[in-house]
């Protein structure tokens, strides 16, 4: 439920480094069959449990394999469960294949996952995942600040092979989650120094890896004893650090870099052109939004209300979206993205969501009568992650609209303004995205407004959004869960508890060395099968 991905997941941007041309090619000749593709620094280590964003999601996720994985289609399939049975969605009997190694040697049991989840959601070890495991019987136990318990009750080891989940409530949504990130096994090793571990991760995916130069490129390679239904069709792969994708982009053309899964704005007007049947676009489940925390000045209570939605009225994302990104992005029309099933685009409320620059004055007097505005409306970007360009038109379409001051605020990189967002102490609006984990709309949801999640970036608290999401998860068929998501979903038009901007149509190009490669349904390469 988090990635951004928020997740997450959650935005695709890449951290500065002084990684110049050269370093994409290597005189290591076993490495010519490794795939080159553009990544960043990851946030933390390599900890399934604490990934939350893009660049250490798109490493993790080749190192590990879970119960079940997605296909490039956002389909989940059996990975390493045998078995996932249930008659009630709240008590589940999971069996997973004999046999399954970690790249130590060490056999993935039952216990492996058990040990791993119980990990995620103990409160002490403040994992940044660990409020995925909120489904789970006994989880408020474990995970409070002071730990009444070190194990969820809900799950038990039954053999080497089989283990029981018993949730608090029945949900739709708990099998399918069983992919992501955060539920992955580890094995042994990792709970002697997990800081160690991450630095140097032992997995049981379809790669193993082998180097990590910090700023600079992760070296991955194909794990010959992966048995699930993801093998590796190439050696291995190279996630490369850049300083911009301007400079990546270059390195594609030039056949240095074998794929990249951002086109900069620089080159959205011939990127058709430049690259032929080599280009790759696609519409994907990936979110652009702007927050902005509640201990900011003039955005907390009735009058933060009153200027967010101000602000959406005032930003005119068709036009930006036109002359920007190339009809690459699409006017928001929720709190999720239209690519997931069930998808409305016409929730009540909703009109919040479109360029009213007259009422939008009209919303932001009313937020004056409370308490006049002063000071400017700063929106915080990483000047790494290619968002310039549009960040500068949102900034001058509120000036332009409500005649304050409105400007970018660039920060160098991904993990300055995640770092700042965590601690609370960003101070100011900020971009941030969500890239979908699963494909689900209560994934987005769960993930970025439940009061208790860890990856709520805005503070927003709603016990009757809670009650509405758990509802959804607990709804007998898909759709009814889908008519509780547009109620959940209305509240959330109504509290505006961020501002949506766009929702994402993927471009993405290969070198001419690369005769396969595809973008899944979030917007991230099918790594597993780009052929050279």
């Amino acid at each position: 439920m988090r990635f951004t991905r928020t997740t997450a997941l959650v935005a695709a941007a890449v951290l500065a480094t002084s990684l110049g041309l050269s370093a994409c090619s290597s005189d290591d000749g076993a490495d010519a069959d490794f795939v080159t593709t553009n990544g960043g620094e990851p946030q933390n280590p390599l900890v399934p449990t604490n990934t939350n964003e893009n660049m250490g999601g798109r490493v993790t996720d080749r190192l590990f394999a879970g119960l079940k994985y997605y296909d490039a289609d956002g389909v989940a399939h059996d990975e390493m469960a045998e078995s996932i049975k249930s008659t009630d969605r709240k008590n589940y009997t999971i069996t997973i294949k004999p046999n399954w190694k970690f790249t130590d040697g060490t056999t993935v049991t039952a216990k492996s996952f058990v040990d791993a989840w119980n990990y995620g959601a103990l409160g002490t070890n403040a994992q940044l995942q660990g409020s995925m495991f909120d489904p789970i019987l006994g989880f408020d136990e474990v995970s409070a600040e002071k730990p009444t318990a070190q194990t969820m009750s809900g799950l038990k080891v039954v053999d080497d092979r089989t283990f029981t989940v018993e949730l608090k409530h029945p949900s739709i949504d708990f099998e399918t989650a069983l992919g992501f990130i955060p539920f992955y096994p580890l094995p042994e090793i990792a709970f002697k120094d997990m800081k160690a571990f991450g630095a140097n991760p032992v997995g049981n995916g379809p790669y193993k890896f082998r180097t990590w130069e910090h700023n600079v490129k992760i070296d991955l390679v194909a794990n010959p004893d992966y048995q699930g239904g993801r093998p590796a069709k190439n050696k291995g792969l190279r996630f490369v650090m850049y300083q911009s994708f301007d400079t990546a982009y270059s390195d594609l053309q030039a056949g240095n870099l074998d794929t990249l899964d951002i086109i900069p704005d620089s080159a959205l007007r011939t990127y058709k052109k430049d690259l032929g049947d080599r280009a790759i676009t696609k519409p994907i489940a990936y979110k652009q939004c702007l927050g902005i925390q509640t201990n900011v000045p003039h955005f907390g209570g009735e009058e933060g209300l009153l200027r967010r939605r101000a602000l959406s009225m005032a930003i005119n994302r068709e036009q930006i979206s036109e002359n920007i990104f190339q009809g690459l992005r699409k006017p928001a029309r929720d709190f999720t993205a239209s690519t997931l099933p069930g998808f409305n685009g016409n929730l009540p409320g909703s009109e919040v969501l479109k360029y009213n620059p007259e009422e939008a004055k009209k919303v932001w007097a009313q937020a004056d009568a409370i308490s006049p505005w002063s000071g400017r409306y700063e929106i915080a970007y990483n000047s790494d992650g290619g968002h310039q360009a549009w960040v500068e038109a949102v900034a001058n379409s509120i000036k332009n609209t409500l005649g304050i001051e409105a400007v970018g605020a660039p920060y160098p990189t991904f993990k300055n303004i995640r770092d700042l967002v965590n601690s609370r102490d960003i101070g100011k609006a900020f971009r941030y995205g969500w890239q979908g984990d699963y494909p689900t709309m209560l994934q987005f949801l769960t993930s970025m407004y439940y009061s208790f999640s860890t990856i709520n970036n805005v503070d927003y608290q709603s016990p009757e959004l809670d009650a509405l999401l758990d509802a959804a998860l607990a709804a007998p068929t898909l759709e009814e869960s889908y008519k509780i998501v547009a109620q959940a979903q209305t509240l959330l038009i109504k509290d505006m508890a961020d501002i949506p901007l766009f929702d994402y149509v993927a471009a993405a190009g290969r070198s001419d060395k690369v005769k396969k490669a595809e973008l899944t349904w979030n917007g991230l390469f099918d790594f597993e099968g780009i052929e050279k």
